[in-house]
């Protein structure tokens, strides 16, 4: 059973979000992503009542007589959302914590999906894969995605983006778009990973979503402060009142961050910051008028 407190931030996300797709976010997601169009289907010989400019003129001459091709309308596209489950997802200091940030972003790129006809499916991980939500239409299914991401508890507190990756890669044969919604707070996000994301970055539309809170890069000023890693347990002590202290607690939190980002534009794949105090569709919005306008 759900607690109240659960059902009413679901049904919070899933009204907000929605009414955002229909409003904010109008038609920019599709002419983003749309289709190639069309797929090939096949060459055969010709008929009275075809269209003579749908005649291969190639074939024809060397087979003797008229041949035709035919295509077929491309068939929907398919939404992959990959949510970092990882116990650093429970962090937060403002009005949300990152796992409903992600959440909500996840909910938003569903709708989207599924408004367009699209299907939207979700692959939850921590160090390894631990729920795979097959891909559908619907706006159930798009209630099911946002109350899985709330909800689930997962067996596992790190972080694997590979296997995650690799995952994308057993289950959608075809080119898919992908959104990797993460913290990338992981030692494994290294040069392996980093070849294997690349790789199916290539064959799929895989694009980051780069999750933070504005408390991770600042100490409060004064007292003893004890610093958990919620996904090692590990703890140390910082003297949060030694300005230097928190200097360079601030200092290396934004290599941090920074280094993720340079690690994305060296992949040369799209990352969207997400710090959790920031606004989710209005994040997507610039990206989608961002790609827009690289595309023309």
């Amino acid at each position: 059973m759900l607690s109240p407190e659960i059902i009413k931030k679901i049904k919070k996300v899933h009204i907000k979000t929605g009414r955002m797709v229909n409003t904010v976010m109008a038609g920019q997601y599709r002419s983003i992503f749309r289709g190639e169009g069309i797929e090939f289907e096949e060459v055969r010989e010709y008929s009275p009542g075809d269209d003579v400019k749908s005649i291969d003129w190639k074939v024809s001459a060397r087979m003797g007589k008229s041949f035709i091709k035919r295509y077929r309308e491309e068939r929907e596209q398919v939404v992959m959302l990959l949510v970092d489950m990882s116990a650093s997802g429970h962090f937060g200091t403002s009005e949300s914590i990152k796992r409903e940030t992600a959440a909500e972003i996840a909910a938003i790129l569903a709708f989207n999906a599924i408004r367009n006809n699209d299907k939207a499916g979700a692959i939850l991980f921590t160090d390894q894969v631990e729920r795979y939500i097959p891909p559908k239409k619907g706006s159930a299914h798009v209630w099911r995605l946002i109350r899985e991401i709330f909800t689930f508890q997962p067996e596992h507190t790190g972080t694997d983006i590979e296997a995650a990756v690799d995952f994308l890669a057993r289950v959608c044969r075809k080119r898919t778009v992908a959104f990797l919604v993460s913290d990338f707070l992981t030692e494994r996000f290294d040069r392996r990973a980093t070849l294997r994301i690349r790789s199916a970055a290539r064959r799929h539309e895989l694009i980051s979503v780069l999750v933070s809170d504005p408390g991770e890069f600042r100490l409060p000023e004064g007292g003893i402060v004890a610093l958990k890693d919620l996904e090692t347990g590990v703890l140390r002590y910082l003297d949060a009142g030694n300005r230097a202290t928190r200097d360079r607690f601030q200092s290396d939190r934004q290599a941090v961050h920074d280094r993720i980002l340079q690690t994305h534009k060296a992949m040369d794949m799209d990352c969207i910051e997400m710090p959790t105090d920031g606004d989710s569709a209005d994040a997507l919005v610039r990206y989608f008028r961002y790609r827009e306008r690289r595309r023309r």
